[in-house]
């Protein structure tokens, strides 16, 4: 979330910020009125301390010169005063939790360096990485080479589960495992550490990474105060909440593969084929905690590592900048990593790097020290990024290493966690 102190001392900024956002708006009005009424509360209070404080060393110099009746009379004034200093601070509990609530509401100020946008129509090209197959025979899709080899049973993933979720068969299953493995084991070469984290969350983890309050109808409840995790991202960044790190560990890069959850509620009647965009789906999550001065440094680097995933598997892809727009809420600056894929004809998110700054860890209280240069602690920065979303991977290499007779080929980088085999064949 934003420094209260930076929404006071900047509005327009914040105005400006909301404008550019989709569905992003907050209340002006209401935040100088109940900041107004916190300082006026906190004022109040320290007036009536003060002369509580003084009355009462008055009450023992009174008693020993004998005047009972106005010691009396200063105690009556200590104890109206302990009420009325109750009174204000249960009305500036109630005042600070609102305002609270409407701060934690206002997505992150995207960078200056982030395009001017209305949706993802607007988000410029960086680079690209590859050339789209040109197929001399009539290419099929991966929802219909999955059943063909195998891979993919869509009918059976629905009668399990119901719509939206699919079930891995054969080399298939395998393909997921051999892609979960290779993608993990190239971050930890890039010195990233491994975690294994639980697939349940509480609610000051996705208050923390920012997916609540504002997303609760995206999530899966298992208890009032449970869900299932949309993304690693959300464990892996609350690992150091409430945490004081060292300077000299930053920073620090975490990994970890994760089945993910998501209701998909705002998607009704988009990519409704295929396993672009369903219920569940496994990915290998990337985060990074980074010091303020290094954090666009460390953003770049953590596009590289998704983009060498990418190059290693021979799949053409293109990197854009995400717009004003189109930016997620916790975000400061996100590129997002598209993969060609020919049954769309054109690139589809495969992978988004964001830099947070400091918005996710002042929800999640992530702090460092550093002696040699400040005094305290400060806010870390805090990065995500999928590396690689696992069943759009193999929609694009089940569809970009397709051969004319229905099998696929598997990439040479993928075959040893295959036990070496180089091709998949059609079902007879």
């Amino acid at each position: 979330m934003l420094d209260i102190k930076f929404v006071r001392e900047n509005p327009d900024a914040v105005d400006k910020a909301c404008e550019s956002r989709q569905n992003a708006h907050w209340d002006r009005e209401r935040f100088f009125e109940l900041d107004e009424q916190r300082r006026a509360t906190i004022a109040e209070v320290e007036q009536l301390q003060a002369e509580r404080n003084a009355i009462s060393k008055q009450i023992g110099q009174l008693m020993r010169e004998g005047k009972k009746d106005e010691a009396e009379a200063a105690k009556s004034q200590v104890s109206a005063n302990k009420d009325r200093i109750a009174q204000l601070d249960e009305k500036r509990g109630v005042v600070e939790d609102e305002l609270f609530a409407l701060v934690a509401a206002i997505p992150n100020i995207p960078d200056e360096t982030v395009p001017y946008g209305k949706d993802d129509s607007d988000n410029p090209e960086v680079r690209s990485w590859g050339t789209p197959r040109e197929f001399d025979f009539e290419p099929q899709a991966h929802w219909d080479l999955g059943p063909s080899t195998g891979m993919i049973d869509f009918d059976r993933g629905v009668k399990l589960a119901g719509t939206r979720f699919y079930l891995l068969g054969g080399m298939g299953a395998r393909m997921e495992r051999a892609l979960i493995n290779f993608f993990i084991d190239m971050h930890v070469k890039a010195g990233f550490k491994e975690w294994w984290t639980p697939v349940i969350t509480n609610h000051d983890s996705l208050f923390g990474t920012g997916q609540l309050p504002k997303f609760d109808e995206d999530l899966y409840h298992v208890e009032p105060n449970l869900y299932l995790i949309p993304t690693a991202e959300v464990q892996l960044t609350n690992i150091h909440r409430d945490e004081i790190l060292d300077a000299s560990q930053l920073p620090l890069m975490y990994t970890a593969f994760t089945p993910c959850f998501r209701e998909e509620a705002g998607s009704a009647g988009r990519d409704t084929r295929g396993i672009i965009r369903v219920h569940q789906f496994d990915k290998v999550e990337m985060v990074k905690f980074a010091k303020p001065e290094d954090s666009m440094n460390q953003l770049e680097s953590m596009v590289a590592e998704a983009e060498a995933l990418l190059q290693a598997l021979g799949l053409p892809y293109h990197v854009v900048t995400l717009c004003t727009g189109d930016i997620g809420f916790s975000a400061r600056k996100c590129y997002d990593i598209e993969v060609w894929l020919p049954s769309y004809n054109a690139y589809k998110e495969i992978s988004s790097c964001s830099n947070c700054w400091d918005f996710q860890a002042r929800r999640a209280n992530i702090r460092y020290k550093d002696p040699s240069e400040f005094k305290g602690t400060r806010l870390v920065h805090t990065l995500n990024g999928s590396g690689l979303a696992v069943g759009r991977c193999m929609a694009a290499i089940m569809e970009n290493y397709q051969n004319a007779d229905g099998s696929i080929t598997i990439p040479e980088v993928l075959r040893p966690y295959m036990g070496g085999i180089e091709k998949i064949l059609p079902e007879a």
